[in-house]
């Protein structure tokens, strides 16, 4: 035991003379964090939509008077007048504006008749997300405005109660948990795998060689001084990232006991991975070499950015052994949900028999040769 201690106060004095690499691997995770929870969900607004009124009847002015009034509300779209709809063509090609809407001739004509007339939303398509939102906007328009009447006291057909069971939570929020295991995952690899690599190219890593300890007690002390480094990161970016994210009670003392539960575990699982995949690597280059495709590997896949269920069948795939996926989803439960610990048991029983599993490959992978 007295040389495993040994291993791991050396890390740990090697980690904490390098305040560049703490902030590395604690703080930019945190950045990174605040920066694609506001560039991402957040709803869109402002949007240039022209309007082209060919008809210039009575029903063409209800209808750009509801346009008016969700401009000035929802503020999802901002209306420019045009009277030449090719010169708002040309204005829509050359993104001056998002979208044309053109109210045909006749148009009030036809709306007298019941002939169902047609009005056209031409929109710009390269960006998904704002024509997503106007599609949205102008379906919800054109149906309130092909409303007749006054609606019946006794609704006659089925309606739909949509209950929410968790308050509204924002991309921030949702992106957090992935935030938090990316963290870890920077301290494992620049910790854990960097660093040892590093050792053995400067020669340091012979220095255990010629003494009497075992390869399980190398590896175990390996592992459990990178362990503590990436538990810290998580720790860190579990409680800023909380408070920062606006999560409910974040100072929980019972919900951050349990937190820590699954940084602990999640630690283990991504530090026995990373001795493991460098467990044969001399070569200093490599690790830096695949860390980029490590992470585009490991954390898209998990769910940390994008729901899996809307991930094609290779990815869904790829979910299913990528210990991200389980502590990602352990993280939801506890920050967005506020479950006990009886609903992340599969989550982590999994991040600990891949940490066993592990452990045992690096061991048995591991050459004791100078």
């Amino acid at each position: 035991m007295n040389r495993i201690l040994a291993i791991i106060e050396r890390d740990l004095r090697k980690f904490m003379r390098s305040p560049a690499l703490i902030l590395v691997s604690m703080f930019f995770p945190l950045v990174q964090l605040v920066i694609l929870g506001n560039a991402f969900g957040g709803k869109i607004k402002h949007l240039k939509v022209a309007v082209v009124d060919q008809d210039h009847g009575l029903s063409g002015v209800k209808l750009r008077e509801m346009l008016g009034a969700i401009a000035a509300n929802a503020q999802t779209f901002e209306t420019i007048e045009y009277s030449d709809p090719k010169q708002a063509n040309v204005d829509l090609r050359e993104g001056r504006i998002n979208a044309v809407l053109n109210i045909p001739p006749e148009f009030s004509r036809r709306v007298l008749a019941g002939a169902s007339p047609q009005i056209a939303l031409v929109e710009d398509n390269t960006d998904n997300f704002a024509a997503g939102a106007m599609q949205g906007v102008f379906a919800e328009l054109i149906a309130a405005y092909n409303q007749r009447g006054s609606e019946p006291r006794v609704p006659s057909g089925v309606t739909l109660s949509v209950v929410e069971v968790y308050p509204y939570v924002p991309y921030i929020q949702f992106l957090l948990p992935g935030t938090i295991v990316l963290a870890i995952f920077v301290t494992a690899m620049i910790g854990g795998g960097i660093i040892y690599i590093d050792d053995k190219a400067r020669g340091l890593h012979e220095g255990y060689l010629v003494t009497p300890i075992s390869k399980f007690e190398l590896i175990l002390g390996f592992n459990l001084s990178g362990a503590l480094k990436a538990f810290m990161s998580g720790m860190v970016l579990t409680t800023l990232g909380s408070i920062i994210a606006g999560i409910p009670d974040p100072l929980d003392p019972v919900r951050f006991l349990k937190l820590l539960v699954v940084i602990l575990a999640t630690a283990l699982a991504l530090i026995s991975m990373m001795f493991l995949l460098m467990v044969r690597v001399s070569d200093p280059l490599v690790p830096r070499a695949t860390f980029g495709v490590l992470n585009t590997l490991l954390f898209f896949p998990s769910g940390a950015v994008y729901p899996i269920y809307g991930f094609p069948t290779w990815m869904q795939v790829i979910a299913k052994f990528d210990p991200f996926t389980f502590a990602v989803h352990a993280f939801k439960s506890l920050l967005l949900k506020n479950t006990g610990l009886e609903a992340i048991v599969g989550d982590l029983a999994f991040l600990l028999c891949f940490t066993v599993a592990s452990m045992f490959l690096a061991t048995v992978l591991f050459r004791r040769t100078l």
